[in-house]
């Protein structure tokens, strides 16, 4: 007889295990990371897709590598990057068991016609975008930049940003974020 398929954990169920196994609580984690216990609560239960840099504070204020964030589970990552999607876009880490270092590296596919959702897109450190294929609007504060194949950009990531797929057709992105 065929074994029913386990019930994969959510992005936000594992980042509240790992919060609990930690003993720490989520005013303490909301004051760790400059988050809200609202917008923490919100990724927590499902209901928000966190950014890589959302991603990235929460895994150095539990001083885990931001990649186990992104596996479906541990064997998996030992394989192989996790490819993590939401709704409009999907980004895999290409820098695995960096959690010590200060940069992390991300191959970012947008759909066509797609922008990240607006939540707090912004975290301590700098930005590299590089456009593998496609064409995209990156907004940084209030300047809005159209990038297309070929082209790059470099950031200031405490500022608010976003990205929109132009194309109708996927875009590819390799982004490089620092954290000091």
């Amino acid at each position: 007889m065929a074994k029913a398929p386990t019930k994969m954990e959510t992005m936000g169920e594992r980042i509240a295990g790992m919060r609990k196994r930690q003993k720490v609580d989520i005013e303490t984690l909301a004051k760790n990371t400059g988050y809200s216990v609202e917008y923490l609560t919100r990724i927590e239960s499902g209901k928000v897709a966190p950014a890589v840099g959302a991603l990235i504070r929460i895994s150095r204020a539990l001083a885990i590598d931001s990649a186990t964030l992104l596996a479906e589970s541990a064997k998996k990552e030992r394989r192989r990057s996790y490819l993590k999607r939401t709704k409009a876009y999907s980004y895999r880490n290409l820098t695995p068991g960096a959690e010590d270092k200060h940069l992390w590296a991300y191959l970012v596919t947008l759909e066509p016609k797609k922008e990240h959702e607006r939540v707090e897109y912004k975290h301590e450190g700098g930005e590299f975008v590089y456009v593998l294929q496609g064409r995209v609007e990156l907004q940084v504060g209030e300047d809005a930049t159209v990038l297309r194949k070929g082209a790059s950009y470099h950031f200031d990531s405490g500022q608010e940003h976003t990205l929109k797929n132009l194309s109708s057709k996927q875009s590819k992105l390799i982004v490089v974020v620092y954290t000091p």
